[in-house]
């Protein structure tokens, strides 16, 4: 598995001229690394992420996920290649109000037909993994905060996607969660490429390389 990105910009119009936020980024990921990003808010960050996730187009350069053009796709196909390859970890939880924990993380197998018993012993698995094994049947109004964004999380890995792009992942965790979410985390990685955006220091410190966004360009920390 690889990640190839190569001159990354990112221009958006505005009334009296243009906002430019990437600024010929480039970078490569290959099977079982990890990458931390930082910056001020505002830098690039969560643009560059729903790039590299195909949900808003580039203004101009290439992602490479194993090899295929991610802005080859069409609107129809691109959806599947998504589901399949990328999984998300969003700031909010986008969680469904009427699912349980455990259905809200099998949505990813809905899409592909009827869930099988081994997807739900995965996903329930998954859920043991982030400290929610006895939240199975619980809906969204009756988690806390964190617990939803646990739920997201393992939402997010269901599908063994070969990248994971993750935004303040920990941002709502205490400290001993955080640090349970980020074992987790890196240790999934292992497996796929994961890319997160962290003000968490101590999470990006455990990534095994790490980049600053600074007026819209990559800075890696050698």
């Amino acid at each position: 598995m690889s990640l190839t990105v190569s001159s990354l910009c990112k221009i958006y119009p505005l009334r009296d001229g243009v906002l430019e936020v990437l600024r010929a980024c480039s970078f490569e990921l290959k099977s079982g690394e990890s990458l931390s990003i930082s910056g001020p808010s505002g830098s690039g960050k969560s643009s560059l992420l729903s790039i590299l996730g195909t949900l808003e187009p580039a203004t101009s350069g290439s992602v490479l996920l194993n090899d295929t053009d991610i802005a080859s796709f069409s609107e129809r196909d691109l959806p599947v290649f998504r589901r399949r390859n990328i999984g998300f970890i969003f700031q909010e939880h986008h969680l469904l109000p009427q699912c349980s924990a455990l259905e809200n993380v099998l949505i990813p197998f809905l899409a592909e037909g009827k869930i099988t018993a081994q997807q739900r012993t995965w996903g329930t698995e998954l859920l043991g993994r982030v400290g929610l094994s006895d939240r199975l049947d619980h809906r969204p109004s009756e988690l806390s905060g964190g617990e939803r964004q646990r739920v997201a999380i393992a939402r997010a890995l269901v599908n063994r996607p070969a990248l994971i792009l993750a935004d303040e992942p920990t941002g709502n965790l205490d400290r001993d969660n955080a640090g349970h979410i980020g074992d987790l985390l890196l240790e999934l990685a292992k497996e796929s490429m994961l890319i997160l955006v962290t003000h968490d220091h101590t999470l990006a410190a455990r990534t095994q390389r790490r980049i600053t966004l600074q007026d819209g360009r990559l800075i890696e920390s050698v």
